[in-house]
């Protein structure tokens, strides 16, 4: 494109295109730096006459052109900038799967700096050596790690930029690694229970990485157990529960899990449940089997979930609810209620909540504290600054967070601390009296215990002598008008500034006026003014000179003045014209308003659509003189000027604002807002007056809170509707002033013995007022007068403990709860009565009792001790065999206060000794007397049937007796018989129980009868004895007679 023609506009005044040129400009020069240098061919007048075509008459514009044989530039030509390291990219937590194709984990970091950046890495904050280990490598600034493992791989990882105007660090980014092992293959115990009794069925999920979902098999794969209100699968524990076993639960069950990263799934060897033939289970009251941690931190913005089931007969009911507050109406209940979900967690959903399993058996409760924190997330960050040598920095950054997030500095990736001429207070940087040596790329840091935020930015201490980029300059000027010649150099320090004429230096007069920013304005300008002006700028590293060269000419006529058009917002406008330049006019004259230019073609339309943003005037323009078309539309107010913060308090804010434009229906109200890093956006505050009305350009914000940072802003409302908004004002932050928000919901109890546990809701930081927050905690003992204060200084704190030896256990404390900062003391919440800790259990459990259930297991039954200090919570059963010393014995605690505790997995036929202990928080009672119970024979049937049956006739009836059956050591006790009577030829049997080994039996008359006798057991129905056939016959009146195994009885 080097040299050929070029079809493009060149900008003679004003910047506005106004010559179009095939052949007479040229391309003379083309750099990356430079965008176009255009020359003309020759030096002449050119006129023309355009008539132009315009509703309701035509108007004749006549126009002078100047080809100057002169060269212009179109844009400046640019340094390129040099600047330290800007992270475009910083490293993100991977988790990496460990069965992936790949191999290879890529840290992403990518900067932007002139020159180009280099890179480095850190991991657990020691540097990583890259050419030291072949599976590492540096590709631009990605980091890659071949074969990674996670023995030698895990941990936090964080990217150093750095060229040769300083270093920056990136985040921390955390490298963890996916994997799930399988089960064990040890074969799993089967689980036996009676109908009707609740069940868990344990998981016990393999090594994994990270938390994985859980599914139930019922039988076989992929019939999966569907979850109602009587089974439930924990997410939290991965096992299964069902409340009320029923016979259809009869089979085996396996557990699936799977890895949300991976999607690798395993499963567990199969659990058989069967059900106990011992009876079915009564009605019980619920016990709660899996819930939520009496603590629940959760990050503000996630979805929670907690969960809550219980075990019970009938099934139990879940409900929920939130103390001394509402549900949010957002939370969701899943898996017929067992699951809260709360998505979006915000601080106030924070609370204590509790669900209720409740049954018409009884009902039980569980309560747990949920806390919602934030990461830290800025309001304010530090900027690129540029200084001279000698003046004072001052950078201030500013984060909110839960808990409250602390500062720290880094110099190039160093520590920054305190010294001479550096000032680190929190968040705020000063130094004194900048040198060469305090450039560098600057970091602060907002951290709290769940993350970090960094801000950065590069500081230039700035030294050079005067360098002027354009030079020479050509300015043109309108005959007539004033002139402003610009002297803008770059330097630092700030040079001194001289204008010469020639060779003479000019002196500032009424004519030729020296403004503050150096520029020499010309007034009146006239044909004796042209000629070169000189700008000479010094400081004590150098010198430059510039050149302004200056013509005088004369201005456009229009000889016809376009007519007032009126127009309706909302609705289109056209004009035909011809080559007419069309400029818009804001309403009065402002540095910052925006001077838009159209070029409008032939029969087009010159505005499409008329709104307010249309402006009000439209004007042809030629240089200095041009011709304006008004255009009157009315609508929703412009909007207010810049808003001034001219005084703040702790509570109130004074405004001032310029009127923006009304747009033909004159300003009714205004409307004051703000915000805060509090405030779910912009709000309407109260105002002094009340209300803002629009002849007024001031206001006073009023009941803010102290020692918040706000911005505010303006809307103007008239009788169309509401303008757009005001540009927010700087941010500002309310005076300190005293705390006058006492804290809620103060409590306590518990903690160990002698101790006075106090407990209480945290302020948010939004009303601690200021600097140095804490809290004022108060007590004394019933009936004394005094009252005992301490200081608790973390304002996150929310309990406090306080030790005694000489109160004794459950004494009665009035406590009370203040706030202070570097005001003062704030007020205190209302006075409440809290007891003191009652000490760990003083009594042993009496009555204690064991039965025997089954060979596997012993019920043990107690009562409490009698009520007074030292509550248990629980109780713990400790057990050990006859063969065994206590110290090797085995112990189980109940959940609850419950007075019973089934033993399971026991020896069979095995003697045991048992004690029952309370506990509480504090510690542990006394044990009760030691009880004994043996656990009952395997469950084997016996094998030996009843043998040498004799029966003796009475008419109808039959007395039939038998040897009993004795069991064998590894045979279950016989505990009755049961015989059988069918008629011979019928498959139904007449069944007959029986302890002892004799019975009587009613035979109907006539037909034969069978007769056959088994020995019952723990575990099942034994052999059965040889038949015995018995024959009657009808209407035949029976004769009393005594058989034994002959004749008229048989068997086998």
């Amino acid at each position: 494109m080097f040299g050929s023609p070029l079809k493009t506009r060149c900008c003679i005044s004003r910047g506005c295109p106004l010559i179009n040129s095939n052949s007479n400009m040229e391309i003379i020069k083309e750099r990356q730096d430079y965008v176009y240098i255009c020359t003309f061919s020759s030096l002449l007048w050119y006129r023309k006459w355009y008539s132009v075509s315009f509703f309701p008459s035509s108007i004749k514009i006549e126009f002078y052109f100047l080809l100057l044989q002169l060269t212009i530039l179109f844009y400046l030509p640019t340094e390129i900038e040099e600047f330290g390291p800007v992270f475009v990219q910083e490293p993100d937590d991977v988790i990496f799967s460990l069965d992936s194709d790949e191999k290879k984990v890529m840290l992403r970091c990518e900067a932007r700096g002139n020159p180009p950046p280099t890179y480095s890495w850190f991991v657990n904050d020691t540097e990583v050596h890259a050419e030291a280990d072949y599976r590492y490598s540096l590709i631009e600034g990605n980091f890659i790690i071949t074969n990674a493992s996670e023995i030698t791989d895990y941990g936090r990882y964080q990217c150093k930029a750095e060229n040769s105007f300083g270093t920056v660090l990136s985040r921390d980014a955390l490298l963890q690694f996916a994997y799930l092992k399988p089960f064990s293959t040890k074969t799993r115990g089967g689980v036996s229970v009676r109908e009707g009794q609740g069940v868990v069925l344990m998981c016990t999920p393999p090594l994994h990485s990270p938390e994985i979902i859980y599914s139930w098999v019922f039988n076989e794969f992929p019939s999966f157990v569907a979850e109602d209100s009587r089974r439930f699968i924990s997410q939290d524990t991965g096992n299964l529960y069902i409340s009320k076993v029923q016979p259809s639960d009869v089979g085996s069950y396996i557990c699936l899990v799977k890895n949300p990263v991976t999607n690798a799934r395993v499963l567990s060897p199969p659990t058989p449940l069967t059900l106990k033939t011992d009876g079915v289970m009564g009605e019980y009251e619920p016990k709660i089997e899996v819930h939520f941690p009496t603590s629940v931190l959760a990050t503000k913005g996630v979805t929670v979930r907690l969960e809550c089931f219980a075990l019970g007969n009938p099934v139990p009911t879940i409900t929920w609810r939130k103390i001394n507050g509402n549900i949010p109406k957002k939370a969701r209940l899943r898996k017929s209620q067992a699951v809260l979900e709360i998505p979006n967690i915000q601080l106030d959903d924070s609370g204590t909540y509790e669900c209720k399993a409740e049954n018409p058996r009884g009902g039980t409760a569980f309560k747990g504290h949920l806390q919602v924190y934030t990461l830290p997330q800025w309001v304010r960050v530090i900027n690129d600054t540029q200084m001279d040598s000698g003046e004072k920095l001052q950078w201030e950054c500013k984060a909110t967070g839960r808990p409250r997030p602390t500062y720290r500095w880094l110099l190039n990736g160093l520590p920054l601390t305190s010294q001479a001429r550096a000032e680190i207070v929190n968040g705020e940087l000063t130094i004194h009296r900048v040198q060469q040596t305090d450039s560098g790329m600057y970091q602060c840091i907002a951290e709290n215990k769940y993350g970090a935020v960094y801000s950065s930015a590069e500081l230039k201490i700035l030294a050079s002598p005067p360098v002027f980029v354009l030079n020479p300059v050509h300015i043109i000027a309108t005959l007539g008008k004033d002139v402003l010649l610009e002297c803008k150099p770059k330097a630092s320090p700030k040079p001194r500034i001289t204008w010469k004429r020639g060779d003479r230096r000019i002196v500032p007069n009424k004519r030729m006026m020296l403004l503050r920013n150096n520029t020499l304005r010309i007034v009146n300008s006239s044909r004796a003014d042209e000629g070169n002006y000189v700008c000479r700028a010094e400081n004590q590293l150098g010198s430059a000179e510039m050149t302004a060269m200056l013509w005088v000419k004369e201005a456009m006529r229009v000889e016809l003045n376009p007519s007032k058009v009126e127009v309706t917002v909302g609705r289109a406008w056209c004009s035909a014209a011809s080559l007419v330049y069309w400029e818009k006019q804001q309403q009065g004259s402002c540095d910052h308003c925006e001077s838009t230019v159209a070029h409008v073609p032939l029969n087009n339309c010159m505005v499409a659509f008329i709104s307010v943003s249309n402006g009000v005037h439209y004007g042809l323009t030629h240089n200095e003189s041009m011709s304006w078309l008004s255009s009157l539309y009315t609508g929703p107010p412009g909007p207010p000027g810049v808003v001034i913060v001219e005084e703040i308090t702790d509570t109130t804010a004074t405004l001032s604002w310029t009127r923006g434009l009304d747009n033909h229906s004159p300003i009714n109200t205004y409307n004051i807002q703000a915000r805060s890093p509090f405030s779910l956006g912009w709000q309407t505050v109260k105002t002094e007056p009340e209300p803002v009305t629009g002849d007024l350009e001031s206001a006073v914000a009023v009941q803010l809170n102290p020692w918040v940072e706000y911005e505010f802003r303006v809307v103007a409302s008239n009788a169309i509707g509401t303008g757009d908004p005001s540009a927010p004002s700087r941010a500002v932050r309310t005076k300190e002033a005293v705390p006058s928000v006492a804290p809620a919901n103060v409590s306590g109890g518990n903690g160990r013995r002698h101790e006075l546990v106090i407990s209480w809701e945290p302020i948010s930081e939004e009303f601690q007022n200021g600097e140095g927050f804490g809290y004022i905690v108060a007590f004394r003992a019933n009936g004394s007068r005094g009252w005992k204060e301490k200081m608790v200084t973390s304002a996150d704190s929310t309990t406090y403990k306080y030790r005694d030896e000489t109160f004794p256990p459950l004494t009665p404390f009035e406590v009370k709860v203040g706030v202070y900062n570097n005001k003062g003391d704030g007020p205190f919440s209302k006075v409440v009565v809290i007891h003191s800790a009652e000490g760990e259990p003083r009594e042993a459990p009496s009555d204690v009792r064991a039965y025997s259930i089954s060979s596997s297991e012993l019920k043990v039954t107690w009562k409490p001790p009698n009520p007074g200090p030292g509550r248990p919570r629980g109780y713990e059963v400790n057990y050990w065999k006859d063969t065994e010393q206590e110290e090797s014995g085995q112990k189980q605690r109940t959940a609850r206060n419950e007075t019973s505790m089934m033993l399971s997995g026991l020896e069979s036929n095995s003697l045991y000794h048992i004690t029952v202990k309370g506990f509480n928080s504090i510690g542990q009672g006394p044990a009760s007397a030691a009880v004994i119970a043996r656990t009952r024979k395997k469950s084997c049937t016996p094998a030996q049937p009843p043998g040498n049956l004799m029966w003796i006739q009475e008419g109808n009836n039959v007395s039939l007796n038998w040897t009993p059956v004795k069991s064998k050591d590894n045979e279950s006790d016989v505990i009755g018989y049961m015989v059988m009577l069918r008629q011979e030829g019928r498959p139904h049997n007449q069944i007959t129980r029986t302890i002892n080994p004799s019975t009587m039996l009613s035979l109907p008359e006539g037909g034969t009868y069978i007769i056959e006798v088994r020995a019952l057991s723990e575990g099942g129905e034994g052999s059965l004895s040889s038949q015995v056939r018995l024959v009657t016959s009808s209407g035949e009146s029976a004769i009393d007679s005594f058989y034994c195994a002959n004749v008229l009885i048989s068997w086998v």
